[in-house]
């Protein structure tokens, strides 16, 4: 048997030794660990496979899909934004319907945390991953961690930050969409001259919501000035950034990417003697508990991270629940993308 060309320079894995010989990546798991339960024709077959083949076993597992733990993985960036603890809640209710248990990771938006948190999860410990990617993750475009538990055979589901260097099943909403209708709901209301405060380019979400502001401000004939636009890397410092832009520029509205950085936007305008909405309307994202306690409550757009929570346990629970079929030769995964829909809450910040 042969390999083909794209199998020959990279590094084999268990699933394209299982597709190659037509068995399943359960069967070649067991047979790399000369079990009993598989017959000594196809463990030396296998074995023979790999050997040749110079597979070699990573620090994630060998025999993931064996042992199962009826335990599920969920890797987040960080926990201050009530979105994150609101898919939480949404996975944990699933889970425990399905008789399963929720481990959380905090990635602190840190590459090298992400890298340890999965590797030390996928070492046995769980059945299979839901996350959302750190900044660095973003930032490096360096993903072998995923690849890695993945051609393993581990399940992993995305949600809210996802790449589509990688296929898996994700969880997500139209970030360019929401942030379209939210802009243009604060046009509808004749704001002319409307700011942006987001994040940096390399979190897949912000860009995605930039992107969404320009084409709100472009279709509905208003000028697009770059200097409107703000981008926080760091939630601690914006304070600076975010009074800069409103004492240097004559703003009637802003759309913030979260919720933070709306109810800072609103703080630092009551110190300047702005009124809100009068003088100045905010919308963010993330329909949290500072959206609707904050003086004045703020309109945001929710992203139901209940459901994207539910939806998210609900596809990685069938995946570990399917029946292990035999694979057959260049069978491919078919991976699911789910849009989650969001919708405007209306509070005072704009009315």
């Amino acid at each position: 048997m042969i390999l083909s060309d794209d199998i020959m320079k990279k590094k084999i894995t268990l699933k394209q030794i299982a597709r190659e010989l037509d068995v399943s990546i359960s069967t070649v798991s067991k047979s790399l660990r000369n079990s009993l339960e598989i017959g000594e024709e196809t463990r030396l077959k296998v074995q023979a496979f790999a050997k040749f083949y110079h597979y070699k076993p990573n620090n994630i597992a060998l025999s993931l899909k064996n042992r199962k733990t009826k335990t599920i993985g969920i890797i987040i960036p960080e926990i201050v934004h009530h979105f994150f603890s609101t898919v939480i809640n949404g996975v944990e209710q699933i889970a425990n319907e399905n008789g399963y248990s929720v481990i959380i990771c905090l990635s602190d938006d840190s590459f090298d945390k992400e890298v340890l948190n999965m590797e030390m999860l996928a070492n046995g410990s769980i059945d299979g991953f839901i996350m959302s990617l750190s900044k660095e993750t973003q930032q490096k475009k360096d993903f072998h961690h995923i690849i890695e538990v993945i051609n393993q055979g581990m399940p992993v589901v995305m949600f809210d930050r996802v790449t589509d260097d990688i296929q898996c099943d994700k969880v997500i909403i139209d970030d360019e969409l929401a942030a379209y209708e939210a802009v243009k709901s604060l046009i509808d209301k004749g704001r002319k001259k409307i700011a942006l405060v987001t994040t940096v380019d390399y979190v897949s979400v912000g860009k995605l919501r930039t992107d969404g502001y320009t084409k709100a401000l472009l279709n509905n004939g208003l000028t697009f000035d770059d200097n409107l636009i703000i981008k926080i890397e760091n939630v601690d410092s914006c304070e600076i950034k975010i009074s800069k832009l409103l004492e240097d520029k004559a703003i009637d509205a802003v759309f913030a990417v979260n919720e933070l950085f709306a109810v800072t936007i609103i703080k630092i305008a009551n110190k300047m003697g702005l009124k809100i909405p009068e003088d100045l309307a905010v919308i963010a994202f993330t329909d949290g508990i500072i959206s609707k306690y904050s003086t004045p409550t703020i309109t945001t757009v929710t992203q139901n991270g209940i459901e994207m929570g539910n939806v998210a346990a609900k596809i990685l629970i069938e995946r570990l629940e399917s029946e292990e079929e035999e694979l057959e030769e260049n069978q491919e995964e078919i991976y699911k993308t789910v849009v989650i829909e969001t919708h405007l809450i209306e509070r005072e910040s704009t009315n």
